[in-house]
């Protein structure tokens, strides 16, 4: 007897101990938006500061005091002063001085990292000239240049890092972990809990848990980058932030997890392996990669793909991750610890979700993630179970009419066009953004290597969408799938591309050699029958 196949559904039935939902890792943009195009950096120089030419050594001047000032402030507070090496990793050589000051439980400045990195930066050229007096010409350049890192213990977010360019106009990099933040609220509410390496394994109220993780708002960081910006040693002072030159924050990259703490390791390992086992060919797979086909246009620009990697470094370090890419940004899935299903949101464009990249967008941005990270589960659940017997499968096989005299034309199973209908629909199963009539049109006509009109495409919008598999998203024309959208699309790929294929298949020599012999034997008692019946071979 066959061994009985574990499914993702039995894996998370009633195993789930902890389900908690986070931002992780948030990486954040300062920049002063007023000095983000030459004019500005000349209305600096001559208005704000009064020099009659705009010119680069005045750059220069406050560059010099910002790393004179950045030496004294270590030294007057006994800061450790760090040189990185050329492959060093940063977190590994800092963990030392983090763990030293997270000690003494009180917010300061762990240690400042010197490192000389590529930015973008003003650079100034003269131009010639017949008068005495020299000008020059600003052009934003990438320069190698001198970075100062200040890696932080605080009090309310643990470890995080601020990271200020030294050269004009000054931008930086801003680090926080949003799970760190939230085991800190914790601690203070009174809620025990177990951790993770970065994460929640146990907790006794997690319903107040998820509560704090959902207090992380934008204003709560802004608060943090706001506070340190005026502890820390930096190019502008209070006269410059009066006058409208201080650094504003923007999203770089947000970190938006589901985690899923399951009650024994072997039932994680399970998860993850059927996980594997039953989504790889959802999309129409090419080798060990899916390639989604998900171009919206000819130039839209990133990649569409899901991959399965092995990381060297990192949270999937020796284990499998599984990756999702959408544009800039991607979704990524692997085991915790051994112990919990980690599902991360990599958002590295907001724009990918169709938000502003501004910080006070964040909880928008943060709502998206956290939707796309629930579609995959229930995308997951469904792929491994539905059953032909739904009435989905038999209301949508048949012709119909709906309650208001509608004709609904059948998707019938089998047929090319619907067969790569279901394709398009499953490659669009983690669209943050929707479904609309140009992108699915996109994807068809790939599918069916044939042209691919737009009014077959509007037609088969109205049969997905008098057949309830897709919703059309109010004030707008754009649809998001239904349950039975997803079951149905998937159902239908599943069966053609690891059930129906394989077995027409199965007679040529790529085929198990188990199954050709069982052909064959098929075959020769079918001949036997036809012999013994006196039934003559069809010429």
């Amino acid at each position: 007897m066959a061994q009985r196949v574990v499914t993702v559904n039995d894996v998370l039935g009633g195993h789930v101990v902890l389900d908690i939902e986070c931002l992780d890792r948030v990486y954040l943009n300062a920049y002063v938006p007023v000095l983000q195009t030459s004019g500005q950096v000349v209305a600096f120089m001559t208005q704000h500061l009064g020099m009659p030419i705009p010119s680069p050594a005045l750059m220069e001047k406050i560059s010099t005091r910002f790393r004179r000032s950045v030496a004294s402030f270590a030294e007057a507070n006994g800061i450790a002063w760090v040189r990185f090496g050329k492959d060093a990793r940063k977190a590994d050589v800092m963990a030392p001085y983090l763990r030293k000051a997270a000690a003494t439980g009180r917010s300061q400045v762990a240690a400042i990292g010197v490192a000389q990195e590529f930015q973008r930066v003003w650079a100034a050229y003269r131009r010639d000239t017949a008068t005495a007096a020299p000008q020059y010409t600003f052009a934003k350049t990438d320069r190698r240049v001198t970075c100062y890192y200040f890696y932080l213990w605080d009090e309310d977010f643990g470890p995080a890092f601020i990271k200020v360019c030294a050269y004009f106009p000054y931008p930086a990099k801003i680090w926080v972990n949003g799970h760190e933040w939230a085991k800190r609220q914790a601690a203070r509410a009174g809620i025990g809990f177990t951790e993770l390496s970065n994460g929640f394994a146990a907790c006794a109220d997690p319903a107040a848990l998820q509560q704090i993780c959902d207090r992380l708002q934008p204003g709560t960081i802004e608060v943090f980058a706001q506070r340190w910006l005026h502890r820390l040693p930096l190019p502008f002072g209070r006269t410059d932030q009066q006058a409208g030159y201080w650094w504003e924050i923007s999203m770089r990259q947000v970190e938006v997890s589901r985690t899923l703490v399951l009650d024994a390791p072997r039932r994680a390992r399970a998860f993850f392996e059927a996980l594997i086992a039953g989504n790889l060919d959802v999309g129409r797979p090419a080798n060990v990669e899916i390639i989604f086909n998900r171009h919206i246009r000819r130039d839209t620009p990133g990649v569409f793909r899901t991959a399965i990697d092995r990381p060297t470094v990192g949270p999937g370090t020796g284990g499998v991750v599984l990756n999702l890419f959408y544009k800039h940004s991607r979704v990524k899935q692997y085991l915790k610890d051994g112990k919990a299903m980690r599902i991360e949101t990599v958002i590295n464009s907001p724009r990918d979700l169709r938000c502003l990249a501004r910080l006070p967008n964040l909880s928008e941005l943060q709502d998206k993630a956290r939707a796309i990270n629930r579609r995959i589960l229930e995308t997951e659940r469904a792929g491994q179970g539905t059953v032909l017997a739904s009435p989905a499968f038999e209301r949508i096989a048949h012709p119909s009419v709906t309650a208001d005299g509608r004709r609904t034309p059948a998707l019938r199973f089998g047929d090319p066009r619907v067969m790569a209908l279901a394709g398009a629909l499953c490659t669009t199963l983690l669209a943050a953004t929707g479904i609309t009539n140009k992108s699915l049109r996109a994807l068809m006509t790939g599918l069916t290597h044939a042209p691919y009109s737009p009014g077959q495409m509007t037609y088969d919008l109205r049969r997905l969408r008098l057949t309830g598999l897709i919703h059309r998203i109010g004030h707008t024309h754009r649809y998001t799938l239904t349950p039975d959208g997803i079951r149905v699309a998937v159902f239908y790929t599943k069966l053609h591309n690891r059930l129906l294929r394989p077995l027409l298949a199965a007679d040529q020599p790529q085929a198990p050699p188990e199954l050709r012999a069982a052909l064959r034997a098929i075959d020769q008692h079918v001949d036997a029958y036809i012999t013994y019946a006196r039934l003559g071979q069809a010429a």
